[in-house]
């Protein structure tokens, strides 16, 4: 009997998994504890629909994020600082400022964690960071810190 697994069962599969299982084993385990549904046309039209609206919801991001990326290639935030003696930072630059500066100035909202700020900036110069937009496409960030 073909079923589709509603929720993870060890030694079976996956849930939303369409398995080949015996006819006791469906309806004395599987169907009794609400495991399992038998594979008909509706349920199957219903999966196949999930996983369409699915793939396309990763593509609509994706495609999002990819011009976001080409968006931030472009930009070029400055940020002003103060300093000591020796020309170093009071304080630091942290993934924090840069965001809210992003946000301030271009109107772009990118969360905080995901700019790759190995150590926060302590100089001044001009900084290439990574901005980590989806989990295969990370954009660009020029930063300029300046007196």
């Amino acid at each position: 009997m073909k079923v589709v697994l509603l929720a993870d069962v060890k030694g079976q599969g996956k849930k939303n998994d369409i398995i080949n299982v015996s006819d006791g084993y469906a309806r004395n385990f599987l169907f009794p504890k609400k495991l399992a549904v038998e594979a008909d046309s509706k349920i199957l039209n219903e999966i196949r629909g999930k996983e369409e609206s699915k793939a396309h919801k990763i593509e609509v991001e994706t495609a999002e994020a990819r011009a976001l990326a080409a968006k931030l290639d472009t930009l070029l935030i400055k940020i002003t600082a103060s300093s000591g003696a020796d020309d170093r930072l009071y304080g630091s630059i942290t993934a924090k400022d840069i965001a809210e500066r992003l946000q301030s100035d271009y109107s772009i909202t990118v969360d905080k964690r995901k700019i790759q700020l190995g150590d926060p900036i302590r100089a001044y110069g001009q900084y290439d960071i990574d901005v980590k937009l989806y989990s295969d496409i990370v954009g660009k960030l020029h930063v300029l810190v300046c007196k």
